[in-house]
């Protein structure tokens, strides 16, 4: 056999020795990708406790769909104002709508859990049982859709956001990214896309329609309610006073 057949047989010896040794190196690379997730969700989260953010990825993805579907011409209206600029009526009607143990809960509340899933056993419309907190996730920085890697993925962040800031960061976050009409994000754009007025001089009822849109607010109008809104909106400012009104966000 000729020195090129000697040489072509330690190559693929070299080849077969050095396979196993690239494997190992791609798996260890691999693992480091959960780490790198975790660290970067973490500084994500631990930022946004002092910095405000300038858009979420719900109002990406509904502009994004804006925009498939030909409008070019479609804004977002988003303006950030901290909780203590909004009417005191506001934060409280918001969890007299959606989390009426918010203070209480870390994150997941085991009860509303329990109920809706025995509401839902019985058939009808379905309930469902999200957290300001989970909204909050789900909202600023997970995608639209129904998966269990979103689902995940919202557990994931929502213990970030209660182990990194306060409930009252959570409650601010909530009112300046929650959408209250298409295209309208944040207390103090719906405010002034609504009546013309400042966030901060929003009143008790229209605080409670605002928080009574929630649940479809591309469906309804908090400007124009109709009967549903209405009512809802009712039940929402009784629902606050029985709280104990702005005080209970203080205990």
């Amino acid at each position: 056999m000729g020195a090129g057949g000697e040489q072509d047989k330690v190559e693929a010896g070299q080849a077969m020795a050095t396979t196993p040794a690239r494997r190992r190196w791609r798996w260890k690379r691999l693992l480091w990708l959960p780490a790198l997730f975790v660290g970067f969700s973490c500084l994500q989260v631990l930022v946004l406790r002092f910095i405000d953010p300038p858009l979420s990825t719900v109002m990406l993805w509904r502009y994004g769909e804006a925009l498939g579907e030909g409008d070019w011409s479609y804004r977002l209206h988003y303006q950030w104002r901290d909780l203590d600029q909004m009417a005191p009526s506001l934060p409280i009607s918001l969890v007299a709508a959606e989390d009426q143990r918010f203070p209480e809960h870390n994150g997941f509340d085991l009860q509303a859990i329990e109920k809706a899933r025995d509401h839902n056993a019985r058939g009808g419309r379905l309930r469902g049982a999200s957290t300001i907190s989970q909204q909050v996730a789900k909202n600023l920085f997970l995608w639209q859709g129904r998966s269990w890697i979103r689902k995940g993925l919202e557990v994931w962040y929502t213990v970030l956001i209660e182990a990194f800031w306060p409930k009252e960061r959570i409650l601010e976050m909530y009112a300046n990214i929650a959408e209250f009409g298409d295209g309208v994000y944040g207390a103090q754009a719906a405010a002034q896309e609504f009546w013309g007025k400042d966030a901060a001089r929003l009143a008790p009822g229209e605080s409670a329609r605002l928080a009574a849109v929630l649940p479809a607010p591309r469906r309804y109008n908090a400007a124009k309610p109709g009967p549903y809104v209405q009512r809802r909106a009712t039940w929402i400012q009784r629902q606050a006073r029985q709280l104990g009104g702005a005080g209970y966000l203080e205990e």
